[in-house]
C-alpha cells in the first residue's frame, strides 16, 4: 500500500505575493504561489508533489472535457491569534470528497494524501493566509478524469490537484433570493449531494436570469412538486421560524454542507431548538404572515453565514428584519469566526492545526 508520509516541495523562483492587495481581495481571483499535484494510474495514486502554480499540459481529449467526470471541494484555512493556521474540519472535507468520487465512479484520495499534501501545501505558502477580519485562504482541492479517449467510457485515468486563494467575504450585503419554481438543481435518485461539476454548469442559466430580476440568488426547490426548498445556489439555507433553527432534511438531491453540519451542531451550544425536515414554500409564506419567520440565512464555506433580506415566494417580495448583533446568525458566525481562530476552545476537535510558529 503507497503511503504519503512525506511530499517533496520544488518552490517557485519568484513569489506573487508581493502583487496582491489584500485589502482589495475578490473571491477566487488570486491563486497561490504553490499547487499540489497527484495522478492516478495503475489503480493507484502516484509521486504527489508540490509545485509552481502554472498552466497544465493536457490532451484536448481527455474524458473530463467531454464526459463530466470531475469532482471537487471548498475549504478555508483561517490564521490564529497564535500565528499558527487552522484547516477548518479537514476530516469531514476529505469523507465528502471521496463520497463525491464514489458517486461519479472516480478513485477515493485516500486519506493521509489528503491531509498530509494540504499540510504541506499550507506550510508552503503560510504567508498567503490573510490576517484581515472576515478574510481567509479559500482551498479548492480537485479531481478530473485525465485519461485521452473519445469513447464514452470510465476513465482508467485521473488528477489530483489542490489550489489556494486568499478570499474576503463572499456576499458583501443582505441577498434577495428568489424561490425557483421551473428549473431544477437535482433531482432524487441523481448527483445533487455531490460536489461535481455539472451541477454548477447546470444552475448557471436560472441564477444568472435571476440576477437579471434584481435577485442575488436562487432557492432550488424538489424536482417533483417544486414546493419543498431544497438549497440556494451557493449554499445551503436555514431559518429561524416559530423560535426554532429549521433546515431542509438532507435527500440526495442536496449537498451535505460542512458549514451546515457546523452550524446544527452549535445551535445545541447556544441552547436554539432545531429540526431538519422538509420545508414547504407554504411554510415560508405563512412565516411571513404571521411573523413567525425571523431569520433566513445561507450557510456555506465560501459564504460562511449570508443574511437573507428578501424572499420572492411567486411572484411577491417578503422582507425579513435586519440580522443584528443578538441575532441566532451573527451569533453562530461570531462562535465559528471564535473557534477558527483559537479565540474559544474548540470543543468539537474541528481544527487541523499547521503549525507556523
Amino acid at each position: 500500500m503507497t503511503t504519503f508520509a512525506s511530499i517533496p516541495v520544488k518552490k517557485t523562483s519568484q513569489s506573487r505575493l508581493s502583487d496582491i492587495d489584500f485589502t482589495k481581495l475578490e473571491f477566487g481571483k488570486y491563486i497561490a504561489d504553490h499547487m499540489l499535484v497527484a495522478d492516478y494510474k495503475n489503480g493507484q495514486w502516484h509521486a504527489p508533489e508540490i509545485v509552481p502554480y502554472g498552466d497544465l499540459k493536457m490532451s484536448p481529449a481527455i474524458l473530463s472535457l467531454h464526459y463530466g467526470q470531475a469532482v471537487f471541494e471548498g475549504m478555508k484555512a483561517y490564521k490564529m491569534k497564535d500565528g499558527n493556521v487552522s484547516i477548518f474540519r479537514i476530516h469531514k472535507h476529505h469523507e465528502r470528497l471521496n463520497k463525491s468520487l464514489a458517486r461519479m465512479c472516480m478513485p477515493e484520495v485516500p486519506h493521509d494524501l489528503f491531509v498530509q499534501g494540504l499540510t504541506t501545501l499550507i506550510e508552503t505558502d503560510h504567508d498567503w493566509v490573510p490576517r484581515t477580519e472576515g478574510s481567509s485562504l479559500y482551498i479548492r482541492p480537485l479531481v478530473f478524469a485525465s485519461e485521452a479517449r473519445l469513447g464514452v467510457k470510465v476513465s482508467d485515468e485521473y488528477k489530483f490537484i489542490i489550489m489556494t486563494s486568499p478570499v474576503g467575504p463572499y456576499y458583501s450585503k443582505p441577498l434577495r433570493v428568489k424561490v425557483e419554481e421551473h428549473y431544477v438543481r437535482a433531482a432524487e435518485g441523481g448527483t445533487g449531494f455531490a460536489k461535481c461539476a455539472g451541477n454548477y454548469g447546470g444552475a448557471f442559466l436560472p441564477t444568472q436570469q435571476a440576477r437579471e430580476q434584481g435577485f442575488d440568488q436562487v432557492l432550488w426547490t424538489d424536482a417533483k412538486e417544486h414546493h419543498y426548498i431544497d438549497e440556494a445556489g451557493t449554499m445551503n439555507v436555514m431559518f429561524v421560524l416559530d423560535g426554532k433553527l429549521i433546515t431542509p432534511k438532507l435527500t440526495s438531491a442536496i449537498l451535505d454542507g460542512i458549514t451546515r453540519d457546523s452550524i446544527i451542531t452549535l445551535s445545541h451550544d447556544l441552547g436554539l431548538p432545531m429540526e431538519e425536515r422538509r420545508v414547504s414554500i407554504s411554510d415560508l409564506a405563512e412565516g411571513f404572515n404571521n411573523g413567525k419567520l425571523t431569520e433566513a440565512f445561507g450557510a456555506g464555506t465560501a459564504a460562511v453565514v449570508a443574511p437573507i433580506a428578501t424572499i420572492n415566494i411567486h411572484g411577491k417580495d417578503y422582507q425579513l428584519p435586519q440580522a443584528g448583533a443578538t441575532s441566532f446568525q451573527q451569533q453562530v458566525k461570531q462562535k465559528l469566526h471564535n473557534i477558527r481562530i483559537g479565540a474559544e476552545a474548540d470543543e468539537h476537535q474541528w481544527n487541523h492545526i499547521v503549525q507556523i510558529v
